[in-house]
């Protein structure tokens, strides 16, 4: 009888540091106010996020696992802990010139940085607080 092939799913943590200012090029500055209250302040203000990049594959017969844990740490690290880590985003990150760096964006940030180095890239979950986080997971409405 054929061995079956299992999937599974791997999950890789990590926290940085970044400041960034909830702005949006779409509005204008009294509507930002109104939208973003406190968080559109002109000097910004900075956050400890919690990443969390999830893969999902096949568990190989012989490794045992669905991918080295260590490489995973060092695309991490490469692709996104030295481009965010300790920036400005607004300022650091030519990207939030034209999204406002909210959450979710920087959710979708992340997974476009990743998938093209993590092909079975699962989910990336961003903690901003303890209490609010941002889940993306590659889908679009197109």
């Amino acid at each position: 009888m054929a061995e079956r092939k299992r999937i599974g799913y791997i999950k890789r943590i990590e926290s940085f540091s970044a400041a960034h200012r909830l702005h949006s090029p779409f509005f204008t500055d009294e509507e930002n106010r109104a939208l973003y209250g406190k968080c559109n302040h002109e000097n910004g203000h900075g956050h400890n996020y919690k990443l969390e990049v999830t893969l999902k594959g096949e568990i190989d017969l012989k490794t045992g696992m669905v991918m080295n844990i260590a490489d995973l740490k060092v695309i991490i690290n490469e692709v996104i802990m030295k481009q965010l880590d300790h920036k400005n985003l607004d300022k650091d990150v030519p990207y939030f010139a034209n999204y406002p760096s909210t959450a979710e964006n920087i959710a979708v940030y992340i997974w476009d940085c990743l998938i093209e180095h993590l092909p079975i890239l699962y989910e990336v979950l961003l903690y901003e607080t303890d209490k609010n986080v941002a889940i993306y997971r590659g889908e679009t409405n197109n």
